[in-house]
This record gives structure tokens, C-alpha cells and sequence, in this order.
């Protein structure tokens, strides 16, 4: 893309816990003359945003609707429990469903976990949000099942948090609204988080392979110019660094030194 083919920005939108910091990071070095604009966005606002065309592209949790959106899974995060620092739990390095069975576990309203069944005794009421399901743990009025990534965006000194190997995982992913040509600045974010080199033709017009008359004709010419050791062609300047080969002619001649010719 050069010229005005490139648009003036890019919005990418992410959802929390998600850190697209060295991402764009390598965007601005790769396209400096092409903003990036970042766009903060729930895990359940993202998917639809994303749908109406508010961010060119997202770093969305998955499932999304693959009949609307485009896809590419990034990671799999691990499922942690969020429990104050004097919980007993905090003596092993990680924790099993059944030892949360006598636990209250807050569900919030914007949990992202895919339960089949949840786990220990439900609270009275649902928390809101994550936030405040984390400030009920705070207050020991239960313990908290999230991505690993949520628990330390919401890290506070009063609570640690152990992994729950059992516990349903999320997965992040790069997402896009659906189309037949996927959009070249779309291609270059896609070529950035799989770790592209800046050199790859992917996602850009590749230079078209020159046709076979062409590469005849070139060797053609590179036969009669190399014939007699190269007589008659232009002959060639020494490399810069470099000193002629002595006793060799300018033909390509080495080694051996001709007669004079008689005057």
C-alpha cells in the first residue's frame, strides 16, 4: 500500500484484560504514518461493535458469531480463583472444584466463563460486574472464578489468586467483520500478532512473476555476453574494497600474460 491507498487510521478494539501494548508497539514502527486508535469495549459490547463497523478489527474473547466476524484464536487463558490472602487455599498452588463445593462462588453478570455446571454454593445475588464481585471477595463474602488476566487487572493487596485446572478456560482471539477481501490494514494487524517479518508479501500485491519470453531473452543475451571470456561485452570496474587481479587482463583473462604483439 503506498500513497493514498493507506487509510488515515486504524481502530482496533479490545476488551479488558487484554493487552494490546506490544502489538501496537510494533504497528507504529511498521506504519508510523497510519494512527492506531484504540477502542475499549466489554467482552459483550466488543461483538457487536465490531458488527456495526465501530473498530476495523478487535482483540475480542471467543465465541463470536462466525457468520458476522472473522477469526484468528490467540491464547487460551487459565481459569484462577480469586480468594483473600488469609483464605486456606492460599497454602496450595492450586485448587480443585470440590474444594470450592462449601464456597459461596459470585457468578456476575458479565462472567465469561462457559459453565455447565457452577461450582459451590451460589451467592444471594448476582454482582453487576467482575468489579464488584471482586469487592465482595474483598469483604469475604465469597470467592471468584476469571480468566488470570482479570485477576490482575483487578489486583488489590488483600487478595491473591490460585489456578483451577478443572474450571472452564477463555480464549482470546482477533476478530473482524466478514468479508470477501479481508482489508489491507486488517492483513497488516493479522501479520503482526503471528509475528510476520515486515518483508512478507502477505496480504499485499506480490510482484507478478515475469514471463518465460522475457527470461529467454535474458539468457540469451548473457550467453553471447560471457562468450570468449567475456571479449566484447563492457568490462567491469573493480569492486569498491577491492584490488584487481594482477597479470589478468579487463576480458576476464587470469594467470597468464599474452605476448606483446610486434610493432
Amino acid at each position: 500500500m503506498t500513497g493514498s491507498d493507506i487509510p488515515s487510521s486504524f481502530r482496533l478494539a479490545y476488551v479488558p484484560g487484554v493487552t494490546p501494548t506490544k502489538w501496537v508497539r510494533v504497528w507504529h514502527e511498521r506504519l508510523p504514518h497510519t494512527s492506531l486508535e484504540l477502542v475499549q469495549a466489554s467482552a459483550a459490547e466488543a461483538p457487536g461493535l465490531l458488527a456495526d463497523g465501530g473498530a476495523d478489527a478487535g482483540l475480542v474473547r471467543l465465541p463470536v458469531d462466525r457468520g458476522v466476524l472473522s477469526a484468528i484464536p490467540l491464547y487460551t487463558e487459565t481459569t484462577v480463583v480469586v480468594i483473600p490472602k488469609d483464605h486456606v487455599a492460599t497454602a496450595a498452588e492450586e485448587v480443585s472444584l470440590a474444594e470450592l463445593s462449601d464456597e459461596i462462588v459470585l457468578h456476575p453478570l458479565d462472567d465469561l466463563l462457559d459453565w455447565e455446571t457452577l461450582p459451590g454454593r451460589p451467592a444471594v445475588e448476582r454482582p453487576a460486574t467482575t468489579a464488584d464481585a471482586i469487592e465482595l471477595v474483598a469483604a469475604g463474602v465469597g470467592v471468584l472464578l476469571v480468566p488470570q488476566s482479570l485477576a490482575r487487572l483487578h489486583h488489590r493487596k488483600d487478595l491473591t489468586y490460585r489456578p483451577v485446572p478443572e474450571a472452564p478456560e477463555s480464549r482470546v482471539a482477533l476478530s473482524w467483520p466478514e468479508a470477501e477481501v479481508t482489508p489491507d490494514l486488517v492483513e497488516e494487524f493479522i501479520g503482526i500478532v503471528r509475528g510476520r517479518t515486515v518483508n512478507s508479501t502477505r496480504g499485499r500485491a506480490a510482484t507478478p512473476p515475469r514471463p518465460a519470453k522475457d527470461k529467454a531473452k535474458d539468457k540469451a543475451k548473457a550467453k553471447r555476453g560471457g562468450a570468449g571470456g567475456g571479449s566484447g561485452g563492457a568490462r567491469q570496474k573493480p569492486a569498491a574494497g577491492r584490488k584487481p587481479q594482477s597479470g589478468g587482463r579487463a576480458g576476464g583473462q587470469s594467470g597468464k600474460r599474452g605476448k606483446p604483439r610486434g610493432r
